[in-house]
């Protein structure tokens, strides 16, 4: 296996054809080109700043594509400065208004820097998006190897708590602020637990369900210390969806997917905190 950041995990099996590139979506490609572009001092005073983890491809790049749809200005968080180059250029093609942020969430330094970078720049932060996570293979909690445990904890969780704390400043900032963490419904307990139901028939996981599982918890616990200051905090379930995350194994296309995200991003000041949301809103039992 080889173990990358920034959401993105390649297993050593056959490659799959065709080859995956960074494309957006018909649809969104559709409303970035309606939403047009405004001057950079409309932008910072009256434009959603929103920066999205891990979103040089899948979900994170689809998030950052319908953010900018919504007219937003988006930072595309991403530790490799290749991959967070070409998926900027690639959106930007279409008319979204993004922007690179070099970004290591393991590197509690690397999020101060892109922290000071953002506030040098905009000045706030309206949205965040931790959607960066590795899954260290389904290991068998028999015989796991506790460094990989480390590692996926270290993204998934640790990560998460790195980016979230060095952007709360700016996020304090902001008329309408947000944070949404990209988990998974394998991360439910509940749904766990049904042993036959099809996610609680699968083999047991040494790192990345228990990781997500903590990410939840860590969700709701950011939700009680930041309630009453605005700040809205959920964690989102985007569904099975194809990307390179699962060796395109996935029943949805990453667009779905990023669609339960965005709705959480962009939710009004009376929304929900403290939650797990799936498809149009519907709540997942923790």
């Amino acid at each position: 296996m080889q173990f990358l950041r920034d959401g993105d995990e390649v297993l050593q099996v056959p490659p799959v054809q065709p080859i995956h590139t960074l494309t957006v979506s018909v649809r969104t490609r559709f409303v970035i080109a309606a939403s047009g572009r405004r001057g950079l001092a409309g932008r910072m005073a009256n434009t959603t700043i929103a920066l999205v983890t891990g979103g040089n491809k899948g979900i994170g790049f689809e998030t950052a594509a319908q953010l900018a749809a919504t007219g937003a200005t988006v930072l595309l968080g991403a530790r490799d400065r290749v991959r967070r180059e070409e998926a900027v250029a690639a959106l930007r093609a279409t008319g979204a208004d993004v922007h690179p942020v070099e970004l290591d969430v393991t590197d509690p330094a690397s999020a101060v820097a892109a922290a000071a970078l953002v506030d040098a720049t905009y000045g706030r932060l309206d949205v965040l998006v931790n959607n960066a996570a590795v899954s260290g293979g389904w290991m068998p909690l028999t015989g796991s190897d506790p460094a990989v445990v480390r590692a996926v904890f270290d993204t998934n969780v640790v990560g998460v708590m790195n980016v979230t704390n060095a952007f709360l400043p700016l996020l304090r900032r902001s008329a309408a602020p947000r944070v949404v963490n990209v988990s998974s419904s394998v991360g439910s307990l509940h749904v766990q637990r049904d042993f036959r139901g099809p996610l609680g028939q699968l083999p047991g996981s040494a790192a990345y369900v228990p990781s997500k599982a903590a990410l939840n918890a860590l969700t709701v616990q950011y939700a009680k210390e930041l309630r009453g200051t605005g700040i809205l905090v959920n964690a989102v379930d985007p569904g099975y969806c194809a990307t390179d995350f699962n060796n395109h194994a996935g029943t949805r296309p990453a667009a779905a997917g990023a669609a339960n995200v965005v709705r959480l991003a962009t939710v009004g000041n009376d929304g929900p905190t403290g939650g797990f949301y799936a498809d149009d809103g519907a709540v997942v039992p923790w």
